[in-house]
């Protein structure tokens, strides 16, 4: 009790004390970011409503399909949609598939071994890079 939690989607989706989150982050190196306006945009019922809707995906299998629905969950998922259930709000700009560049040949291989002649194109998804650049959040110092 009293200690910090990360709520991650790996494989499966878990929560992590942040000691532990943060031995395993390469050089030691990484950024906290908060809601801007946290204050006044979040409150205990907010904050509660997005711990019990990422509580209610523990458990449940990584996404390597990158789909829009919670059957499985990929990372930067879990974050967009914790804090559009409790808030409303949309923590970085949505994509399709086809808006990110998939013409080198690592990224052809995996998307044939993933989906075959059946890419999914018009698939949303919500990239960790676009989380990060969402200008709703701002760096805890």
């Amino acid at each position: 009790a009293g200690q910090w939690m990360v709520y991650e989607a790996i494989q499966p989706v878990v929560k992590t004390p942040l000691k532990q989150w943060v031995a395993r982050v390469k050089d030691s190196k990484y950024v906290v970011k908060r809601l801007k306006d946290s204050e006044s945009l979040l409150n205990s019922e907010k904050i509660s409503a997005m711990k019990n809707y990422c509580t209610s995906l523990l458990g449940k299998n990584y996404d390597i399909y990158f789909e829009w629905d919670n059957d499985r969950i990929y990372c930067s998922e879990l974050v967009w949609k914790a804090y559009k259930h409790a808030t409303d709000l949309e923590v970085g700009k949505l994509q399709q598939l086809k808006d990110f560049d998939l013409s080198s040949d690592i990224v052809r291989t995996i998307m044939l071994e993933r989906y075959g002649d059946n890419v999914p194109y018009d698939e949303l998804v919500i990239s960790p890079a676009a989380v990060f650049e969402s200008h709703l959040l701002e760096v805890v110092n």
